[in-house]
């Protein structure tokens, strides 16, 4: 193995720069050359890279983003564009590629393994947590953090004015931020995709918390089977005509800023550990964590299935439902 190349693709997530940092250190450790992909999958058809060194890594393991940049390519759902994509790769010589992204982009890996035969890794870049074969996905925790410290501030003005509020986070398939921050910043309730919202429940406990409280906050995930936090809210409405009801919706903020210690440390592990695996001859495969131990499981487990969150054995929400 003497280059490596590797890219970010799909939604990007904080930590992937300390992800980057890892693997071109790792490689030249090894004295492997890395080679950067910008733009993801599209990058790699427009045949845009470069070979790093450790200045184009130094002072960015505390950014957000990534400096590689990121994109969903639909062209490379194409066989014409995948072989450009494959030319390019055989024309820098490159011997190992590692990913990182979520399963979308494993798939695609998981593809130029078995058209190219190039041994490839993947690395769970993602802030939704969703990804199977890890308890940590590389952003989730910043996330968490980001939307703790929203909800922190909007409890503030919600129990100056006695509201009730609606905070909207990501998650479209997956409840991880939602149940997660909900908990963490002492909400109310919840709403995450995993189970089916029933809103005369909902208002109840509105109703009855709001008796011992001067505020309620209220966390939605954005793919709740009710609707956004702004449905959710005008649904509620005519049957709450004495309360102030408001809503937020969080947004792309869950996405940026610098990332936590435990997603610097996190990504940094994984970029390395990417790479020894495809020294030692490992391919189409997974880095995750599981139980406090790194480990690699196959992109045939973690692209057919998705995490959810357990609901049943640690009964979370009916903590947050009591009263």
């Amino acid at each position: 193995m003497k280059k490596i190349a590797f890219l970010t693709s799909g939604g990007d997530s904080p930590g992937m720069n300390a992800v980057i940092r890892a693997i071109v250190k790792s490689c030249l450790y090894h004295e492997i050359i890395p080679f950067g992909i910008y733009d993801g999958y599209q990058g790699m058809i427009e045949e845009r890279g470069k070979v790093m060194t450790s200045m184009d890594v130094n002072n960015i393991i505390q950014l957000g983003g990534t400096i590689l940049g990121t994109a969903r390519s639909k062209d490379f759902l194409e066989p014409y564009y995948r072989g450009k994509a494959i030319a390019f790769l055989k024309k820098e010589n490159v011997d190992g590629l590692i990913v990182v992204g979520g399963d979308g982009t494993f798939a695609g890996a998981s593809v130029l393994n078995e058209e190219m035969n190039i041994p490839v890794m993947g690395i769970p870049g993602t802030i939704d947590n969703d990804i199977y074969g890890t308890d940590f996905t590389i952003g989730f925790d910043t996330a968490l953090n980001t939307v703790i410290s929203a909800v922190d501030k909007i409890r503030d003005t919600a129990s100056s004015h006695h509201r009730i509020f609606f905070v909207e986070v990501m998650g479209r398939d997956a409840g991880f931020i939602a149940l997660n921050s909900a908990i963490a910043s002492g909400a109310d309730d919840v709403l995450i995709p995993e189970e089916k919202t029933n809103l005369q429940e909902l208002l109840r406990h509105i109703k009855d918390t709001y008796k011992d409280q001067r505020s309620v906050i209220v966390l939605v995930a954005e793919g709740d089977d009710e609707g956004h936090a702004f449905d959710i809210l005008n649904k509620l409405k005519p049957l709450l005509p004495e309360y102030d009801l408001r809503h937020s919706v969080l947004g792309h903020i869950q996405r940026g800023g610098s990332p936590s210690a435990q997603d610097r440390i996190l990504a940094t592990k994984m970029g390395v550990l990417a790479v020894e695996k495809l020294i030692s001859g490992e391919s189409n495969s997974m880095i995750g964590i599981q139980n406090g131990r790194y480990i690699s499981s196959k992109f045939s487990s973690t692209v057919k299935q998705h995490a959810k969150p357990d609901l049943i054995n640690l009964n979370l929400i009916s903590l947050l439902r009591s009263n």
